[in-house]
């Protein structure tokens, strides 16, 4: 009855009888006395001996209380190899002399993490197929935009494959015996590595030592899942990396559009203000002085207009340089607190200005002249439209209003707001309205600004021409004024509608319900309520002939005839119905 001893190897504890646990002891004293000449991670490669002796070790155990017997022990000194060749005395091991086999160890698949872009699934594939990790790169970037498929089973095999993280894990990688020879070149190889590292001036040494020494075992199943973590890491920090050069590129913009405003503002301000000194404000800006008619004077609203606009585009300004560099100060809270209260005067001041501005224009009134026309209706009342040609061609405009200098010098607002309206006159003769519309603040100065409006028009025979435009005082422009012109004839009295007339039609009834553009260059007598078309072509007529189908659409109605084997068949459709035969 042999002693049995709970020991702790490479992490992970075994049940061992006393002659097994002596053998293995003296198999590691053996191996730590061959490198005792030379100390330089010594401890590192005992590890990995140690953590690959208990790998082993595992494979053999099937119930969780089986005790490891010497011959176990014997099997592992066999794969990892006798300590001879390094000049560890053997007396140690006459017991069992050993022959070193050499045959070659078989490749596991590992993602390579010491020689990775993302994950090391490319440089682990390199290493399984036996070629340089550049042409399996190449590969699987053909793999990915070339066929698509790359774009699944990278990711797929990213969290798939273990890492290759110990140094045994390493060499089944490279497809080498994990023996003593091995991992003490290996242990080596890292070292010298890492010692050009830190002749390099490398700040990473530690962590590199760290990761290399952390040899703790994990099932594949952790090691599954520490991909998918790694994974999801790896594109949590790509769309982390995305995000902060999407905010980059709002910050550049930000500041582009701000420097923009701001650099307007200042320049529309001197050179508005410019102007106005030199005198050429009205003909050059034309600004609505009417809306201008406020308590608070002129120069104060376009500040208010200036600051309102121009800090909270400064704080964006300044929100870009922050978002670009963390170092850019903020504002003191003395010049913050000061920006928000000139920001919130002037908003109040125009707040303010808004009100008083509309309330001089709360009233629309109108203005009405009637004059008869002395037509009969045996006459066709021949109706045109002319304009100024002294003012057509000016360039300065606002909507629909020119600001001219008549021939006496005097300043006025030349508009085209002009509306002609034709309706059934309530008496037996002919006349004309002409409706004129403006705004005030009371009925009063509504009324009057309404009838300053100056229009005219003239009868000459059978020939009505009206102006297409009208005049305003240049003091009273920007009042919503308006001219209507409203045409009133009998019932039996013609018309004919000159081209001219075509923009300034507006909403006039007809028989044939014609758009008010298309009722120029025709003919009409005044019905019982509305005009009626003389030559306008209404009538549409469609007419279908071939072998079996006969059809014809008039104002008549509907005519159809269709030829079948069994006879033939005709529908008429009329004022009267449907008749099928």
């Amino acid at each position: 009855m042999n002693k049995t001893i709970n020991i702790n190897l490479g992490g992970l504890f075994f049940h061992i009888d006393e002659n097994a646990y002596q053998k293995l002891n003296r198999y590691l004293n053996a191996i730590r006395k061959s490198l005792s000449d030379d100390p330089q991670g010594r401890d590192e490669i005992i590890k990995d001996i140690e953590l690959r002796i208990s790998e082993l070790l595992t494979d053999k155990i099937v119930d969780e209380r089986q005790v490891i017997s010497e011959s176990d022990i014997e099997a592992i000194i066999g794969i990892m190899g006798q300590p001879e060749d390094y000049n560890v005395d053997e007396e140690l091991f006459t017991e069992q002399p050993y022959t070193q086999k050499r045959k070659k160890a078989s490749k596991k698949l590992y993602r390579d993490i010491d020689d990775k872009f993302l994950g090391g699934v490319a440089s682990g594939t390199a290493h399984y197929i036996g070629i340089e990790p550049i042409w399996s790169r190449i590969f699987w970037l053909i793999m990915a935009f070339g066929f698509g498929f790359g774009f699944l089973a990278y990711p797929l095999l990213w969290i798939l494959l273990p890492k290759a993280e110990s140094t045994s894990e390493k060499l089944e990688m490279e497809g080498e015996r994990v023996n003593i020879d091995n991992i003490e070149r290996k242990i080596r190889e890292e070292f010298d590595s890492l010692s050009v590292h830190v002749k390099d001036g490398a700040g990473e040494i530690s962590d590199k030592i760290k990761e290399g020494t952390d040899v703790v075992k994990k099932k594949y199943g952790n090691k599954s899942k520490s991909g998918l973590q790694e994974l999801l890491d790896t594109f949590g920090s790509i769309l982390i990396t995305l995000l902060k050069v999407f905010a980059k590129f709002i910050g550049v913009l930000i500041i582009f559009v701000s420097a923009i405003t701001l650099l307007s503002l200042v320049i529309g301000a001197f050179s508005w203000g410019s102007l106005e000194f030199l005198g050429f404000g009205e003909e050059f800006l034309q600004y609505p002085s009417e809306i201008f008619h406020s308590t608070l004077p002129y120069w104060l609203i376009v500040l208010f207009v200036f600051v309102a606009v121009a800090i909270p585009f400064v704080l964006l300004f300044m929100l870009g340089l922050k978002i670009l560099s963390n170092n850019t100060k903020s504002f003191s809270k003395v010049t913050s607190l000061t920006l928000l209260a000139l920001w919130i005067i002037s908003i109040l001041g125009l707040i303010f200005s808004g009100i008083d501005i509309s309330s001089k224009y709360k009233y629309h009134e109108y203005k009405s002249t009637t004059e008869d026309l002395e037509i009969t209706a045996t006459d066709t009342l021949r109706i045109s439209m002319i304009g100024n040609k002294d003012y057509k061609d000016l360039k300065y405009r606002n909507n629909n209003q020119l600001r001219v200098i008549t021939d006496n010098g005097s300043k006025k607002v030349f508009s085209s707001d002009v509306d002609i309206d034709i309706r059934k006159s309530d008496t037996n003769s002919a006349y004309i309205k002409i409706r004129k519309g403006a705004r005030g603040p009371n009925s009063e100065t509504a009324n009057d600004n309404a009838s300053k409006l100056e229009y005219q028009f003239k009868l000459d025979g059978n020939r009505l021409t009206l102006n297409n435009y009208f005049l305003n005082e240049d003091r009273r422009s920007f009042i919503d004024q308006e001219v209507d012109v409203i045409l009133y004839l009998p019932e039996g009295y013609h018309i004919y509608l000159d081209k001219s007339t075509r923009r300034y039609l507006y909403d006039v009834d007809n028989v044939q319900d014609l758009y008010d553009r298309s009722m120029t260059n025709h003919y009409y007598i005044m019905g019982e309520n509305e005009l009626d078309c003389l030559d306008c072509n209404t009538d549409k007529v469609i007419d279908v002939d071939t072998d079996n189908v006969n059809l014809k659409i008039n104002k008549d109605g509907v005519d159809l005839k269709i030829n079948t084997d069994d006879g033939d068949v005709k529908v008429k459709i009329d004022e009267n119905g449907i008749i099928i035969k």
